[in-house]
């Protein structure tokens, strides 16, 4: 974690200096003016730029999954702590969001951005020092290699022994697994009668915790696979909805007018509002009535959340037709305040939805398993955006087919766009994954609350307790 957080703050330097220094960097240009006339970045500019970008990237996408992972190891997984830790996590989260979308872009905007790098470089540095600072303290899980290789030989070993079968009486020499779904899987702790004094190899012969591994990935992925549509209308809320505000009246004062791109700044302001009062009021009084540590489950958390993402994109649909009306048929433009409540309804949303996920994949792993389960959830947020762009792509090709007007969103004019059949086809499109979600996580629940068995057999023969 420390080394990539360095990789990641020799980015942020990188684009400061790439930033500040006149050689690094093209003339200047304005590009609403002069166009195509502006002087593209070539050479050891363009390769200084994309240096720093990847950096950034690759720092920033090693240090976030294992700085809550870690985070978390601090606690007992059955404590009621951990949850409260999650809440805290993705508080500071928004907090950090918050500053960059607004204080930051606002010193960028006066100052240049080499001082908002800097001052990012900066803070990345306090950051790594306040880490380092509790080295001494910090319950540290050692390495044990990669989580791959194991999976690998679960599947080796099953598809090895496939014709197999795993007999059901615990004296055999099959592993009983402390869960029985996908038991397919069971085959790969077999062991063979013939090879009692030899050792298998680890690629035909696994243990428990390996294939419970294997199980438990598989498992999560419909889960996973169910917030990827509600990360596609995240993008939609940072794209099309910041178009909306820019045809919209952004006059809050004489002289005081919103950024259009500050409007993604509301949903983490909610965020900083509500997530303290959830954990203080919401969560004791939901424990009285459920019994559960945190209120309501991961799943219940999480699938809250998706059912609220389909009111955000129906606040959307109705404001954009009231919007490209007004503007159509009266030639007036109303407040851009008419659309924060998709932002609001998404910032509730996502708080019950992206805690809930990393709460959830965390409690769900196993041994070794933490950082790669948290890391697929921000794997979620790209798949997300890319099925964004796939989408607009898609729906555009096929609307542009079926009418002569052209696509809802062919033109760079959203009174000539159809932005509100779009969104009303994201509504539906994100009721549709709920009700996929509900199918899922019952399927989930119900798999998972089997009895566990008491002991399995290991690999030398022995029994080998499941954690």
């Amino acid at each position: 974690m420390l080394i990539f957080g360095f990789v990641e703050l020799s980015g942020l330097i990188l684009l400061s200096v790439q930033a500040h220094v006149p050689q690094l960097k093209p003339p200047k240009c304005n590009m609403a003016t002069d166009g195509e006339k502006c002087e593209e970045a070539k050479g050891v500019r363009s390769l200084i730029v994309f240096v720093a970008l990847y950096l950034v990237a690759l720092g920033s996408g090693c240090v976030k999954p294992n700085m809550i992972a870690h985070g978390a190891d601090q606690f007992n997984i059955q404590t009621k702590k951990l949850s409260t830790y999650f809440n805290a996590a993705y508080f500071a989260f928004s907090v950090g969001e918050l500053i960059a979308l607004t204080l930051l872009i606002w010193i960028q905007t006066h100052a240049g951005m080499y001082v908002g790098f800097g001052l990012s470089a900066a803070a990345m540095a306090m950051g790594l020092i306040t880490l380092v600072s509790g080295t001494l303290y910090y319950r540290n899980k050692h390495p044990q290699g990669s989580i791959f290789t194991p999976i690998a030989q679960v599947l080796v070993a099953a598809i090895l022994k496939r014709k197999q079968t795993c007999p059901s009486n615990p004296n055999s020499n099959c592993s009983m697994l402390q869960t029985q779904r996908f038991r397919f899987l069971d085959k790969a702790c077999i062991k063979n009668d013939g090879n009692n004094r030899r050792k298998e190899s680890p690629w035909r012969l696994c243990s428990v915790s390996q294939v419970e591994k294997v199980k438990i990935l598989i498992a999560v992925i419909p889960v996973f696979g169910c917030t990827i549509v509600f990360n596609t209308i995240l993008a939609q809320l940072q794209t099309f909805s910041v178009q909306q505000g820019s045809a919209m009246d952004t006059q809050l004062t004489n002289s005081l007018h919103i950024p259009p791109a500050s409007l993604q700044s509301i949903p983490y302001i909610m965020l900083i509002f509500i997530l303290p009062l959830y954990h203080k009021f919401f969560v004791p009084f939901a424990t009285n009535i459920t019994g559960h540590e945190s209120g309501i489950s991961p799943l219940q958390r999480i699938g809250s959340g998706l059912f609220l993402a389909t009111f955000s994109m129906i606040s959307a649909a109705v404001m954009e037709k009231k919007r490209r009306e007004s503007a159509l048929h009266s030639g007036k433009t109303i407040s851009i305040f008419w659309i924060t409540p998709q932002f609001l309804i998404f910032g509730l949303s996502e708080m019950l939805t992206a805690v809930g996920l990393i709460e959830f994949f965390y409690k769900q792993s196993l041994n070794r398993m933490q950082s790669f389960f948290t890391a697929i959830t921000y794997c979620s947020y790209s798949f997300g955006f890319y099925l964004s762009s796939v989408l607009v792509s898609l729906v555009n090709k096929i609307t542009s087919a079926s009418s002569n007007a052209g696509g809802w969103l062919s033109y760079n004019d959203l009174n000539k766009n159809r932005l509100d059949l779009f969104y009303w086809l994201l509504a539906v499109l994100s009721f549709l994954n709920f009700v996929n979600y509900l199918f899922w996580a019952r399927w989930h629940s119900h798999h998972s609350s089997l009895p566990p068995q008491p002991a399995a057999l290991s690999k030398d023969g022995g029994y080998e307790n499941i954690p």
